[in-house]
């Protein structure tokens, strides 16, 4: 992805944000000068993997196969481990009409998909084998908002502004936006992009980045580069 591309699709995603009711927290305007001035007080931002995500997967194509994300807050692998802390985090996402985010599923990680306003959200699912791959014969038992529904295999759950589906270890999932935009919400365990992310196909969880012009904000994925290695 261009860098110029990724900031447009920041700037899109404040007023979409702003216009759902939200509100980001204050180190998600800082420029990259600001955010390396504010280390080390600010270094568990960096460590946690907070901030702007925008992934196209490393497919070349954002509109097609891409999401956005923002992580709000993110706990620690090391307190979940020991079943007290900070075991939860928090996202927003955006995915576009038809836009998908690729099947894939979660080792540790169990979250709740939130539609928070804008369009419908559409959640394909399928099963695990026993040995955790994904089973395109087998469908899925789901709690949406505390009633539990039986998907079938490849069945495609709709969630309206509102509605959410709790999606645990072994719940493949792919899903997009239909008739528009869909902002979402994640509230889960500690979350992990480096190594729980199992995809189906054979992709990157990170974009490659052509750096045409100067980042507005630093991604997470910009973090090594910019700010220095986690220390974690």
């Amino acid at each position: 992805m261009k860098r110029s591309e990724i900031n447009r699709i920041m700037a899109d995603a404040k007023e979409m944000i702003r216009a759902g009711g939200f509100a980001l927290p204050p180190f998600a305007f800082w420029t990259p000068e600001e955010f390396s001035a504010n280390l080390p007080a600010a270094r568990r931002i960096v460590d946690a993997q907070m901030g702007w995500d925008i992934t196209d997967y490393a497919q070349g194509d954002f509109s097609k196969t891409g999401l956005f994300l923002f992580t709000l807050r993110n706990g620690d692998l090391a307190e979940l481990n020991a079943s007290r802390g900070m075991v939860y985090a928090e996202k927003l996402l955006i995915s576009r009409e038809g836009q998908v985010t690729p099947m894939h599923t979660h080792v540790i990680k169990t979250e709740d998909i939130i539609n928070r306003s804008g369009a419908t959200l559409a959640i394909q699912l399928y099963g695990s084998d026993a040995a955790g791959a994904i089973d395109h014969g087998r469908g899925v038992t789901v709690d949406c908002d505390g009633i539990a529904r039986k998907v079938a295999a490849g069945d495609i759950l709709r969630l309206a502004p509102g509605e959410s589906v709790t999606l645990r270890p072994g719940d493949w999932h792919a899903f997009w936006g239909e008739g528009g935009s869909v902002l979402v919400g994640e509230v889960s365990t500690v979350n992990d992009d480096l190594t729980d992310n199992i995809f189906e196909a054979d992709i990157g969880r990170f974009a490659e980045i052509d750096e045409d012009e100067a980042p507005t904000h630093l991604l997470v994925s910009d973090y090594d580069a910019w700010l220095g290695p986690r220390m974690v």
